[in-house]
C-alpha cells in the first residue's frame, strides 16, 4: 500500500493511470479499492469524463506517509 500511495504522490496521476498501473485480475482486492475505502485516496471529478479524473492523496493518505 505504500508504494501505492508513493506512486499516486508523486506527480498528476488521473483514475485511468491508476487503472493501467495497478490493474489486478480480482477486481475484489486491488490497492486502489483498498485505498479509497480506507479513505487515503480520492477522485477530483472533472469535466473531461472519469478516466481524466486527477486521482490524489487525502490528508489520511498523506498521513500514513509521514507527509504532514
Amino acid at each position: 500500500m505504500r508504494e501505492f500511495l508513493v506512486w499516486v504522490a508523486f506527480r498528476p496521476r488521473t483514475y485511468a493511470d491508476v487503472m493501467d498501473a495497478w490493474q489486478s485480475h480480482c477486481p475484489r482486492y486491488t490497492l486502489w479499492e483498498d485505498a479509497l475505502e480506507a479513505g487515503l485516496v480520492e477522485l477530483e471529478a472533472g469535466s473531461e469524463g472519469l478516466g481524466a479524473a486527477r486521482a490524489r492523496l487525502t490528508d489520511g493518505g498523506r498521513a500514513a506517509l509521514g507527509d504532514t
